[in-house]
């Protein structure tokens, strides 16, 4: 008997059954590759997040160098060392402002999801209109009275 015989004679409920089985462990193989690949890409993204974090570390610790290093080289040019400092310092606040001017504008263009709101209150809308199923009311004796009791759907 070959492979195709055998096949035309296996029962509708087995071949849903293997295909049901064959789908599953497609789909059982494929959330392995997903997890995988999720794996790699999270490590590679630690990886440069610890670097990116040790390049900002050794950046902020340069900054006070090269400061000291502007100002004497500003010194060296025939300056005092107090204004040469002064000087190295009013850099630092101008930048400091025009950063927060930057910041400033880029704020005030931040507006509300108006979409969104715009959505969330149409869907309350609908869903304010919408009546509940009716729940059937049944009675249950209580210490001799009556009471109606509303049972779940569910």
């Amino acid at each position: 008997m070959s492979a195709a015989d055998q096949e035309a004679e296996r029962s509708l409920g087995q071949l849903v059954a293997s295909a049901t089985a064959e789908m599953s462990a497609l789909v059982h193989d494929e959330i392995a590759l997903a997890k995988a690949e999720l794996r790699q890409d999270v490590k590679r993204a630690g990886i440069g997040g610890t670097a990116f974090g040790i390049a900002g570390v050794l950046a902020l610790f340069s900054l006070p160098v090269l400061s000291f290093a502007a100002a004497y080289g500003i010194h060296n040019l025939g300056l005092g060392l107090a204004w040469s400092f002064l000087i190295v310092g009013v850099v630092f606040l101008l930048i400091a402002a025009l950063a927060a001017l930057l910041a400033v504008s880029k704020f005030k263009k931040v507006k509300p999801p108006e979409k969104s709101i715009a959505s969330a209150k149409q869907t309350a809308a609908v869903l304010g209109t919408v009546k509940p199923h009716p729940r059937p009311v049944t009675s249950i004796a209580v210490s001799d009275r009556p009471v109606a009791v509303a049972r779940s759907s569910s």
